[in-house]
């Protein structure tokens, strides 16, 4: 059963945690497993300490028990002097959270020349959990493979790497460390050991699934999709919508208020609320991107990664799409796709697949309590006019942009300065708002997504917008009419450098060549900086909205969905463009990537206009899937867990008017055209549902109304 390795070593490989990848355990090789008090010893600890103690539920054996301290550093250094981890592509540990608080931790491996790699933990280990970790070596990152998440190594859990490469031939250190702790973390860590190096052969099988590993609902064969959708037809006839809704899913017994024949706002009793067309309060809950656009994954050139693919000939040849990627191709960027998910609708709805779809997509809307079709859905379903709706928006055009904005220097914005902008307004807006316009179904528009008007992480990238400008020359808008806010300020180039503490010669030279602003950040360089984004956000939000009025007088202006990451702990947007955009909007729209909506956004209450979210999401690795999400969970049932949270949490805000949840399926498990490969459905590339999450929404959709309105006012 283990191959080569011996006796003492096998049983080493099963104590404490329980391994999920014996049937590997041939190819692996143990570094340390803390059995000799020597081991133990050598371990140099910085801001923690360190001691043997007996394995996890193990007589006989032992393991390395380390307390991180809260301190900016806190980390355990376990030395491997001299060691040849060559013909090995990944380190395994397991790890037992013996604290009172969950445990996030990062596996970093160096060399002796000083090189390191690193991976962290996707989330956090739950008081008394345990599990086995893996950290792939000198492999491709996973976007050189086309996928934002690599497979895992067996069945261990997948540490977040960096994909730094190291010499394998001489590495010299495992680290192990801690940060941001709110008190001490206990962790007790045993048997690192070397696997096998990660692998893209042959991981989807025929139905766009993970072939090396099995869970609940995993589609076996064929048969399995029309005896899932047997079961599930049944399910929604036992249960087919949430009591007390309206035709729009708004409050049916709640408070009548006035109908005006389209959505709009109203704050009582301290909340803002959407109310229905027909009069009733409104809480929108929604799943972004419902469509069967999205599931195309790149299959040329990369068809080894695929057990099967149809030939010519088959009809599901006929899911094959051309689709615009991250793959280099001299100067072509389309590549040949396949939908495995609309290949498995075919296989499950029969020739008239996309019907049964849109009737299916509408019946679990209706089931599970959700009232919106979000962002980026397919039109065609929101024309049936039985489920409310989100338009989307986006401004096309020749008009200047101010590209190279740190810390991501491949977003760039609008030159609102310039007069072809709110030409391409005019363009992009014109004829959606015309068409809709007089549709009770349609409760607002988005226009853009995510923007990057600034990062509150200090102040260069608070006032990157500023700073990017002033790098430009005379030929810009932008330009040009900062160096006139500064004149109109100034009057004197003197002044000006007296308050930045520059050494500007005179205005033209400011206007005609970049100016790079170095050194500290005066209190007068911060405000006219602020003031100058102001004005390029004000131009912007004032520009969309007077459009968008013009032609579709009827339905809500809903903002540009600002965007809050969780692992970048910023977000993108800042105070003065907040500002502006309350202004303008019916509605401020971001997009939260967090476990909760909690005090940080008690700011909504100064700007006193409703706020809703775009995208939230969480996702987990156990049903097959390589990437979490931006919020991760450690299982479905967990995920299922997370969402109930954070719904609740967004009820509870008195400026938030609803959530929608990013997305309806999961994105293809070998990427889409972004690379991305997130578990973030609510149903599976085969259409099969996640119980857990289906469970978790019908309970917290149906109490969404009276919490709302019984939540006392903080």
């Amino acid at each position: 059963m283990y191959g080569g390795l011996n006796m003492k070593t096998a049983v080493l490989l099963m104590c404490g945690i329980v391994l999920a990848a014996v049937a590997q355990a041939e190819n692996m090789r143990l570094v340390c497993s803390f059995e000799t008090p020597a081991e133990v010893q050598g371990v140099k600890a910085t801001g923690a300490s360190v001691r043997r103690v007996a394995a996890h539920a193990t007589e006989g054996r032992y393991a390395l028990e380390a307390r991180f301290e809260p301190r900016a550093e806190s980390r355990i250094d376990i030395p491997v002097p001299a060691s040849d981890w060559r013909g090995y592509g990944s380190v395994v540990l397991d790890a037992t959270n013996t604290s009172v608080e969950p445990a996030l931790f990062s596996v970093e491996v160096r060399d002796q020349a000083g090189a390191a790699t690193a991976g962290r933990t996707w989330w956090a280990l739950a008081p008394g959990e345990g599990a086995s970790f893996s950290l792939s070596l000198n492999s491709p990152r996973p976007m050189q493979m086309g996928m934002q998440g690599e497979p895992p190594v067996g069945a261990f859990r997948i540490l977040r790497a960096d994909h730094r490469p190291v010499d394998l031939a001489r590495i010299a250190v495992v680290r192990i460390s801690m940060s941001e702790l709110s008190g001490p973390r206990t962790v007790v860590f045993d048997n690192i050991r070397l696997g096998p190096a990660v692998s893209y052969e042959k991981i989807s099988d025929r139905f766009g699934q993970y072939t090396r590993a099995d869970w609940p609902g995993k589609l076996k064969r064929q048969a399995d999709l029309q005896s899932q959708l047997v079961e599930e037809q049944a399910e929604m006839k036992a249960r087919p919508t949430l009591p007390d809704r309206d035709e729009y899913g708004g409050w049916a017994s709640g408070p009548k208020v006035e109908a005006t024949g389209y959505f709009r706002t109203e704050k009582r009793q301290g909340k803002w609320w959407l109310v229905t067309p027909t009069g009733h309060l409104f809480f929108s809950l929604g799943l972004d991107t419902v469509s069967v656009a999205e599931g195309g994954t790149v299959v040329e050139g990369r068809e080894q990664m695929f057990e099967w693919l149809p030939v010519q000939g088959d009809p599901l040849a006929a899911h094959y799409q051309s689709i615009r990627s991250w793959l280099p191709k001299e100067d072509e960027p389309y590549h040949r796709a396949f939908s495995f998910h609309t290949a498995n609708l075919e296989r499950k709805y029969g020739k008239d697949w996309y019907a049964s779809w849109q009737a299916m997509t509408i019946a679990r809307f209706e089931a599970w309590g959700f009232n919106t079709i979000a962002n980026w859905s397919d039109p065609r379903l929101c024309d049936l006019k039985k489920v409310p709706y989100v338009g989307t928006l986006e401004l096309h055009g020749d008009m200047e942009r101010i590209e190279h904005i740190p810390p991501f220097t491949d977003l760039r914005i609008y030159d609102t300065f310039d007069p072809r902008f709110a030409e391409a307004v005019e363009r992009s807006v014109r004829a959606l708002a015309i068409e809709r316009r007089t549709d009770p179904w349609l409760i607002g528009y988005f226009v853009d997504n995510e923007l990057p008007w600034g990062f509150m992480r200090d102040d260069r990238t608070r006032y990157a917008l500023a700073l990017e400008v002033l790098n430009l020359g005379a030929a810009s808008p932008a330009k040009r009419a900062l160096v006139e806010q500064l004149k109109a300020r100034y009057g004197g180039i003197e002044k000006l450098n007296a308050a930045w503490n520059a050494r500007l010669a005179s205005w033209n030279e400011l206007l005609q060549k970049p100016y790079h602003h170095t050194g500290d950040f005066t209190a007068a360089a911060r405000e006219d900086m602020g003031a100058f984004v102001k004005e390029l956000a004000l131009r912007y939000f004032r520009t969309v909205c007077e459009t968008l009025k013009k032609y579709d007088p009827n339905h809500l202006y809903m903002g540009a969905r600002f965007a809050w990451l969780e692992h970048e702990d910023f977000s993108w947007t800042t105070p003065e463009v907040e500002e502006v955009a309350a202004r303008y909007c019916d509605v401020i729209s971001f997009n939260i990537y967090l476990p909760r909506v909690d005090a940080r956004w008690d700011f909504l209450e100064r700007l006193d206009k409703p706020a809703i979210i775009g995208e939230f999401d969480m996702g987990a690795l156990d049903r097959g899937m390589f990437y979490p999400g931006i919020v991760g969970a450690s299982s479905q049932s967990d995920r299922a867990r997370l969402y109930q949270e954070y719904v609740r949490s967004v009820a509870d805000h008195p400026a938030f008017v609803g959530c929608h949840f990013f997305q309806y399926s999961d994105e293809p498990l070998t990427g889409r055209d972004d690379g991305e490969n997130f578990n973030v459905g609510f149903v599976t590339v085969t259409d099969s549902v996640y119980p857990e999450m289906v469970e978790a929404a019908k309970a917290v959709n149906a109490e969404v109304y009276r919490r709302r309105a019984s939540k006392r006012e903080p």
